[in-house]
């Protein structure tokens, strides 16, 4: 994780498109200056970071369900719980599922565990649709590098 930049996924470690599942993992870490504000002296990952990061990783299984082909934007929150606090250090497993697509949207499901234990969880929605000019490329990049199988939907790498 750089919280500073809002990369939250550090490694995706399985995509099943045909089940509509991802699971990524999220390291926070050890220092950053979020933690200086958030809390001094007891640093706590922001509940708003968590809902980021779940939307990440969602954002990132639209984008292989949807071969790359249009760019999800979050546009609703629902039902976010928060269940325990997250310090530095912490290695989260952060799984989504797809629970609809189709008409310019989609749906997923999220959840954060940390050594089993179910963090955080939320119900995402997002807006698909083209790329902004200068988004594709970059998006594709940071895709690769986290380890998004880049394959479209026929098994083609773009």
């Amino acid at each position: 994780m750089r919280l500073e930049y809002f990369e939250m996924i550090d490694q995706v470690v399985h995509l099943d498109r045909a089940a509509g599942r991802i699971e990524a993992l999220a390291v926070v870490p050890e220092a950053s200056p979020v933690f200086e504000g958030h809390f001094p002296g007891h640093p706590l990952v922001p509940g708003v970071l968590l809902t980021e990061t779940m939307a990440q990783a969602s954002g990132y299984l639209v984008l292989a369900h949807l071969g790359f082909a249009q760019m999800p934007f979050l546009m609703a929150v629902d039902k976010a719980r928060f269940r325990s606090f997250v310090g530095p250090g912490a290695t989260l497993n952060v799984e989504a599922s797809l629970e609809h697509d189709g008409s310019g949207y989609a749906v997923t499901k999220a959840t954060i565990r940390h050594a089993g234990k179910l963090l955080a969880d939320a119900e995402l929605r997002f807006r698909t649709m083209p790329f902004p000019d200068g988004l594709d490329a970059p998006m594709r990049e940071r895709a690769r590098k986290i380890g998004l199988p880049m394959e479209d939907a026929a098994g083609v790498a773009p």
